[in-house]
């Protein structure tokens, strides 16, 4: 798991996973978890021996436990956006009308983009039908296949970025 050096007003220098903060004003000294909801303060004056190095010590068992309960955050787009000019939902798009050489129908399919965790997406085309063949049915029978693989590549986008977050944890 990435961690970072954090400097203490002391000048004492400590190695700080991320999702951990310090916090240091007039008032509040302590160490803020910000991984999941609610994020949670371990407070230095609260912790057994009153210091930073202890109250951090309960800020890193709290984000291991989080991590292994959590799901990780991911940032997938789970929704179309607002200027999205069509109802279909995010990571599909279509229908595209398209004139193969040698056929003498246009087809129609959409366009289906499919996050992989560490790697680039893919895309995939889901075919709807030809101008002969196009009805409202396969409009949505092709609809539902689109929707069906963008939703199974989001859940294993999800598990592939949980599995890694909770490699890197093991290391904490």
């Amino acid at each position: 798991m990435p961690a970072r050096t954090a400097i203490l007003p002391t000048g004492a220098r400590i190695r700080v996973p991320e999702h951990i903060q310090r916090i240091d004003t007039r008032s509040t000294h302590g160490w803020q978890l910000r991984y999941g909801k609610p994020t949670l303060f371990f407070s230095d004056s609260k912790a057994k021996g009153a210091s930073p190095r202890a109250s951090l010590k309960l800020a890193v068992d709290a984000l291991r436990e989080r991590l292994s309960t959590l799901d990780a955050p991911t940032g997938l787009q789970r929704s179309a956006s607002a200027s999205k000019q069509n109802d279909l939902p995010a990571g599909i798009s279509g229908p595209i009308l398209r004139q193969r050489p040698g056929r003498a129908a246009p087809e129609c399919h959409f366009s289906v983009n499919l996050p992989r965790y560490g790697d680039k997406p893919l895309r995939r085309s889901v075919y709807i039908a030809n101008q002969n063949t196009y009805s409202k049915e396969r409009y949505q029978e092709a609809l539902d296949t689109a929707m069906a693989l963008r939703q199974e590549a989001e859940k294993a986008y999800q598990e592939a970025a949980t599995a890694a977050k909770r490699r890197a944890a093991s290391k904490l």
